[in-house]
């Protein structure tokens, strides 16, 4: 299970995503990889969340597509989770099952292994008690909502994360976590960053360009070339710049995956050895400093 998964853009000028919890399920021989599951809280209205979540599956689906794939049946089960406070159909249910099917006939099997589910944490119709006890701690994670044996073991895993040194004094619940879900400043970062990067880099080469040209040509010719030479350069140095600060955001979060994924590894007392084979295949551009990054991570009791 991963925390602010990132899968870049294919390009500068193309958005990436940022999956806020990633859960994958393997084979028994744990070498390959059978079911993936996103769950993304949200709370803004206005996303239009299924298409949304339909360019989120698409961009995790492309990880498990290699070159040369000609066995389709090899993409893993994807189930997209999505836990809104509002109902985004209006029909006042607590969980809306979505997949895919054939409309001249219903009850035709389409397996293509992608399932949406949407879960109302206010809803009232639909679902089952335990579902609704979750949804209820989900929205307010208090002991006091823990009234089952999936509830409290979760309730368990909140209380340790809370006294946790390495996590903020100002502990925010689950709930609270879905409402501050708002701040999208987080999956928009990458977007911020590119403006503000674009803006600072136009301004100074206009300016030097301007100075530089406007010395060697009269002012018809400046005006022009300025222009033009304005244009270019800009875009030159704002595609390098905005690969340099996508690169680093992306090296930053892959790095602080691994650590996680090491951490979970010892924790459910793995040893070393096969906690090196699991980062090699979850991890295959990490492959050759696998056993290093054990080391580096790997605490001794």
């Amino acid at each position: 299970m991963l925390a602010q998964q990132i899968i870049p853009a294919a390009s500068p000028e193309l958005r990436g995503i940022r999956m806020d919890v990633e859960i994958t399920e393997y084979d028994c021989n744990k070498e390959t990889v059978t079911n993936v599951y996103d769950i993304e809280p949200h709370l803004r209205d206005g996303l239009h969340l299924p298409r949304h979540n339909r360019y989120y599956q698409a961009k995790i689906d492309g990880r498990y597509v290699k070159r040369g794939l000609k066995d389709f049946s090899e993409i893993p089960n994807l189930y997209v989770i999505t836990i809104t406070n509002y109902d985004i159909f209006g029909y006042d249910y607590m969980m809306y099952t979505v997949r895919n099917r054939c409309e001249e006939i219903p009850e035709l099997g389409y397996d293509d292994g992608l399932t949406f589910l949407y879960f109302n944490t206010k809803g009232k119709k639909g679902g089952s008690q335990g579902i609704k006890n979750m949804l209820r701690y989900i929205q307010n994670s208090d002991s006091k909502n823990a009234v089952d044996e999936a509830t409290r073991e979760i309730d368990t895993y909140v209380k340790k994360v809370k006294n946790l040194p390495e996590v903020e004094a100002g502990y925010m619940t689950l709930g609270d976590w879905i409402d501050g879900i708002v701040e999208d400043a987080k999956r928009d970062m990458e977007e911020e960053v590119r403006r503000e990067v674009t803006e600072k880099v136009k301004e100074e080469v206009t300016k030097e360009i301007t100075e530089e040209v406007t010395n060697k040509v009269t002012e018809e010719v400046t005006n022009k070339v300025t222009e033009e030479v304005t244009k270019k350069v800009t875009e030159e140095v704002t595609n390098k710049v905005t690969e340099e600060v996508t690169n680093k955001v992306t090296e930053e979060m892959t790095e602080q995956s691994i650590k996680a994924v090491i951490e979970i590894y010892q924790e459910y007392h793995d040893t070393k050895e096969n906690a090196v084979m699991k980062l090699r295949g979850k991890f295959p551009d990490y492959a050759n400093q696998a056993e290093e990054l054990v080391e580096r991570y790997w605490k001794e009791n």
